[in-house]
């Protein structure tokens, strides 16, 4: 039996991959026992995520944190006010004392680790233990951190990416929590990762990008493909009335809507992608999230006066969470306004599902420029001062689902997910394969 412990930073947006992938290990071989380590706020979310089938192989371990200066409901990014970032990671930090007992404790033959926490590989070397880093996010965004000299901040990068684009990712790079920057954490991760980096993509997507990687860092990259959650296991009656909404309308003319679990639209934003949505005159799902300190707010307080009054039946907005993979799947669905998470790019890929991309920060705009690389997406243009309008929203939904210039985008969406289709099983089994190289030594 080969023990796996799983160690990934305090977002839904990486530990769901995270354990998508123990799911994956544990139905292609039955020698993996894997543990997933978090906060117990995080695990309470993600246990219902996990069915009865995965109780013999797949066991969640908890990770306290100090909670001194963050009480235990916010040792999660989700819904964590964004001026609490930095306490949470040194919060997290302070926990590898924690973390070094339960490697004491539970023995295992490796450690995945994600791209934050420096510290976890050194303490696994120190029980010799082997460690290697699954990054959720694309080869070609490592490659740019890990190209970027840090002292240098106006050093060129080898990628068809915009400049723009990648000294914003990197100005994000320089926030410092603990004394690290971030930049720092994600490239001593890479380095301590051992003889090998999973990265959370295919190459049907970047294999320019996963071949530069290895070339920078000096290491295998091995693609893990998009690891989606099925969407049978989202729990959602077919019957419910998301579900009958998307039932009546026609194949591919509905966008989905959704910004991810970390980043709250201001008001003036969800202004203008309202008017924009109805200047469009398409249907749509509108997924809208407030932080927890104001889970008082009502999102009529927030749109245009009279926006649901003049969009009717033509709209759904859904506060809070909504089932994105049962969404996606849809066939009414033509179209995801997205922020382009890594996570979420991938989940429209692997339905189909071209995107309209509005990235807003972190890996986002690098993100949504791959998209467009691809093929698979239109990303609508901002101003000089970086603001996006009501009109251009519109006309990119448009472009994208309605009219005859997006025909290229739509094709290219199912082609890519028919090709990453038929890689899935041979990605998880090279995963499978390097694993059991690695801990059988």
């Amino acid at each position: 039996m080969v023990r796996v412990l799983m160690l990934p930073w305090l977002a839904h947006g990486h530990i769901s991959p995270f354990l998508e992938l123990a799911k994956k290990l544990a139905n292609k071989n039955n020698n993996f026992y894997i543990f997933i380590c978090s906060t117990p706020v995080n695990l309470s979310s993600i246990k219902p995520k996990l069915s009865e089938e995965y109780s013999h192989c797949i066991e969640f371990v908890e990770l306290h944190l100090p909670h001194d200066d963050l009480p235990p409901h916010y040792h999660t990014t989700n819904g964590l006010p964004p001026h609490l970032m930095a306490t949470l990671k040194k919060a997290f930090d302070m926990a590898s004392p924690n973390f070094s007992n339960i490697l004491k404790t539970l023995k295992p033959d490796l450690l995945i680790y994600d791209f934050l926490q420096p510290w976890a590989p050194s303490l696994a070397l120190l029980q010799n233990i082997p460690a290697i880093e699954f990054s959720i996010m694309n080869a070609a965004l490592l490659s740019s951190v890990c190209t970027h000299d840090f002292n240098n901040p106006t050093a060129k990068f080898p990628l068809h990416l915009r400049d723009y684009d990648i000294r914003k990712f990197h100005n994000q790079c320089e926030f410092s929590s603990n004394g690290i920057k971030d930049g720092d954490r994600i490239q001593q991760c890479c380095a301590r990762s051992c003889k090998m980096i999973l990265v959370k993509t295919s190459r049907e997507i970047e294999a320019k990008y996963v071949d530069y990687l290895s070339g920078l860092v000096k290491k295998k990259i091995v693609p893990v493909g998009p690891l989606v959650q099925d969407p049978m296991d989202q729990t959602l009656d077919e019957e419910t009335w998301i579900m009958k909404w998307l039932n009546k309308r026609e194949r591919s003319s509905v966008v989905y809507v959704s910004f991810g679990s970390e980043y709250f639209l201001s008001k003036e934003e969800i202004e203008d992608i309202a008017h924009g949505l109805e200047l469009s005159k398409v249907s749509f799902i509108w997924v809208i999230r407030f932080p927890k300190e104001e889970k008082g707010t009502r999102v009529e307080e927030v749109l245009p006066e009279g926006f649901s009054e003049r969009v009717g039946e033509k709209g759904m907005i859904v506060e809070g969470w909504a089932p994105q993979s049962k969404i996606l799947e849809h066939y009414s669905v033509g179209g995801f306004v997205s922020h382009c998470g890594w996570s979420s790019v991938l989940e429209s890929i692997k339905f189909g599902v071209p995107i309209i991309a509005l990235p807003m920060l972190y890996d986002q705009p690098i993100n949504a420029r791959l998209v467009e690389e691809v093929g698979v997406g239109v990303e609508v243009k901002r101003t000089a001062e970086g603001s996006f309008q009501s009109e251009e929203v519109a006309k990119v939904i448009r472009d994208v689902v309605v009219d005859k210039i997006g025909e290229g985008v739509r094709k290219k969406a199912l082609e890519l997910r028919d090709n990453m289709k038929k890689k899935e099983d041979e990605e998880i089994n090279g995963v499978v394969e390097e694993l059991m190289q690695l801990c059988t030594r």
